[in-house]
């Protein structure tokens, strides 16, 4: 309606912008939000559709941003003032990224800032497939942004690093590598979707809860474990867009399994989450 702000949207889940993801419902009392449509044209005409997608560009250019810089930082030859962070230091970077990035956008997007994200809330349909779409379309950009400013940035150190690019490390095989990504997305999403379930908020609303510190803390401790691995992917946005500004064959050589991973692990997320936590489909037979 003109002149009338819309309410923002995760999915089906209305939130006006005074109210941000994850904080606690005013009462107990709760009723099972209708699944969003899988196309809803009526969203091109609105401008909280444009502007959702614009956040999600704009948080994932910041993500990758301040991310690969880290990474620079702790690879870059010799003592500075990075080195001592090491592995630690770059699984902060990433998990406090996210969990403040993710309190910036909540609002006007949702804060996936991750096509696996944004994928398992589609499979639950939390979200139309036209804005899933936009979402990742929106999120691959600024990814690829990011990492191209951080290229212009540091240009030698950068290809000389590796570029943040996510590769199979030694030591491992492609299998290993699939299943570091499936199990870490898995960690993510179930985290995703435990922070922002309205139930669950509407059921312990005298125990309030910030969305984005679980979700976060996900992504920092899913790095401890995986950076050994693959470098850590679990967001096909960040690993594309490293390859992409990088540019070598034995980045794209790798590049499938931080597709394919990440989303096997958000469908695994979304069906355990809708059939087992929620018994959705047992609910909606009875």
């Amino acid at each position: 309606m003109e002149g009338k702000e819309e309410d923002v949207r995760l999915g089906a889940n209305k939130f006006t912008e005074g109210q941000p993801i994850g904080t606690s419902a005013q009462g107990k009392d709760y009723k099972e939000p209708p699944q969003a449509p899988l196309f809803e044209p009526e969203e091109l005409q609105s401008w909280s559709f444009w502007r959702a997608g614009i956040a999600e560009f704009i948080a994932t250019f910041l993500f990758l941003y301040v991310t690969l810089l880290t990474v620079m930082g702790v690879s870059k030859a010799g003592p500075n003032k990075c080195a001592s962070v090491g592995v630690q230091g770059i699984a902060w970077a990433f998990g406090g990224m996210i969990f403040a990035l993710v309190y910036c956008t909540a609002g006007i997007s949702g804060g996936h800032i991750n096509p696996a994200v944004t994928f398992g809330l589609f499979l639950a349909r939390k979200l139309s497939l036209t804005r899933a779409l936009f979402y990742m379309v929106m999120q691959c950009l600024g990814a690829i942004c990011g990492a191209g400013v951080v290229k212009g940035f540091q240009p030698h150190l950068y290809q000389q690093s590796g570029g943040g690019a996510n590769v199979v490390n030694d030591g491992y095989t492609k299998g290993h590598a699939l299943g570091a990504e499936i199990v870490g997305t898995f960690v993510l999403v179930y985290t995703v979707f435990s922070a922002t379930d309205a139930k669950r908020n509407a059921r312990d609303s005298h125990v309030p809860i910030l969305a984005p510190l679980p979700i976060g803390f996900a992504v920092f401790l899913v790095h401890l474990a995986t950076i050994p691995i693959t470098g850590t992917g679990i967001n096909p946005a960040r690993s594309l867009g490293a390859a992409v500004i990088f540019n070598r064959d034995h980045a794209w050589d790798h590049q499938w399994i931080f597709w394919l991973g990440p989303f096997i692990g958000a469908a695994l997320a979304a069906m355990y989450q809708q059939v087992v936590i929620r018994a959705i489909p047992f609910k909606s037979r009875a």
